[in-house]
């Protein structure tokens, strides 16, 4: 089990993009980080939401555990699942705290890693109508206590999700996640 994490971890560590996704680290303390996302999408809100919540068709099978993102799962209902299951085993990875359709989908969700630390993690996605598009506002605040060294991670962090997002936005722009 622990060849998992680590193998995560140095993907984390080895992301070194840049992505047209901007992101920032806002805050990043030994107990706590703050990490926003902003992009404009070509494509309505509703096209936005319909993708965020099919994450299987997105996010990378870098950043999974089983290796493969088709085992990946989102119920977008308060209480609802982000999941990935394969065979010898299943993770929880969030749970949907809020939804407003084409809007709002929030996430208690200490991604990878952080789940071993114990630490409270958000992740909210607001969608906007912009410009015949969509404004996509993405923030992820993860809090611990100082022993979880939060600020060390935050560059990996921040790079799996710009990865993340950038993937999203292709994927909505193109139908393709991948360039």
């Amino acid at each position: 089990m622990n060849v998992v994490p680590t193998r995560w971890s140095l993907m984390l560590v080895s992301l070194a993009l840049t992505l047209p996704v901007h992101a920032e680290v806002k805050q990043a303390q030994a107990d706590t980080v703050l990490l926003e996302f902003n992009a404009r999408i070509a494509a309505a809100p509703s096209a936005a939401y319909d993708a965020i919540v099919h994450i299987e068709r997105w996010w990378s099978s870098e950043h999974t555990y089983s290796g493969s993102a088709s085992n990946l799962s989102l119920s977008a209902e308060p209480g609802g699942c982000f999941c990935e299951r394969w065979k010898d085993g299943a993770v929880e990875h969030g749970r949907i705290i809020f939804v407003q359709r084409d809007q709002v989908l929030r996430l208690v969700a200490p991604l990878g890693p952080l789940q071993a630390r114990a630490v409270n993690a958000v992740l909210t996605f607001q969608l906007a109508p912009a410009d015949g598009g969509t404004s996509l506002a993405v923030s992820y605040r993860v809090n611990g206590s100082s022993v979880s060294a939060l600020d060390k991670s935050a560059p990996a962090v921040d790079g799996v999700l710009s990865e993340a997002l950038q993937r999203l936005k292709r994927l909505i722009e193109t139908g393709k996640p991948a360039a």
